[in-house]
């Protein structure tokens, strides 16, 4: 089940819920970057972390890369927000 919408959205979601156009643009490439094998098997990677942590599925903390290829739980806000840039 997707989200709930944000009452107090942060700048980027509504910087995309003001320019609808730009919001059409991200949703394409973001369908195209997700679809790949590699993008799969790293959101598979995450899920075990998750499962195997018992938060799959209840909302909460994502799994975070850090630098040195450790697994942490982190906020999602932050998490998402380092990792927007990398590709």
């Amino acid at each position: 089940m997707a989200p709930r919408r944000s009452q107090k959205p942060k700048k980027t979601a509504q910087y995309y819920r003001d320019n609808p156009d730009a919001a059409k643009k991200k949703k394409d490439y973001d369908t195209e970057y997700h679809d790949t094998d590699e993008r799969r098997a790293y959101r598979a990677e995450l899920a075990r972390k998750r499962r195997k942590k018992g938060v799959m599925g209840k909302g909460g903390n994502d799994m975070s890369h850090t630098k040195n290829g450790k697994m942490v739980s982190e906020s999602p806000s932050k998490n998402r927000a380092r990792n927007r840039g990398r590709k």
